[in-house]
């Protein structure tokens, strides 16, 4: 457990604004986790720890949600809650 994982409720919020139900291999919440380790740390994605999902897979939903704006979405209801 990392000072920068999202809380239940923060993650709440962010699963009401990516609308993505489908199953898989990897839970979104690690994702997210991984996403906001690498913003605070600042550390390259290669270098993410191994507690993440590969940094490839990070990388590919990082890009994905910059790109239709779900990041933009994200930060702005998360910074609601504070």
């Amino acid at each position: 457990m990392y000072t920068t994982n999202l809380t239940d409720a923060q993650y709440e919020s962010i699963k009401n604004i990516q609308k993505e139900e489908r199953k898989r291999k990897y839970d979104l919440q690690d994702v997210w986790n991984a996403i906001f380790y690498i913003v605070k740390t600042g550390c390259q994605w290669r270098m993410l720890p191994n507690d993440f999902p590969k940094w490839q897979l990070v990388y590919y939903y990082f890009r994905k949600w910059d790109a239709t704006g779900v990041i933009e979405e994200v930060h702005d209801a998360l910074h609601e809650q504070i």
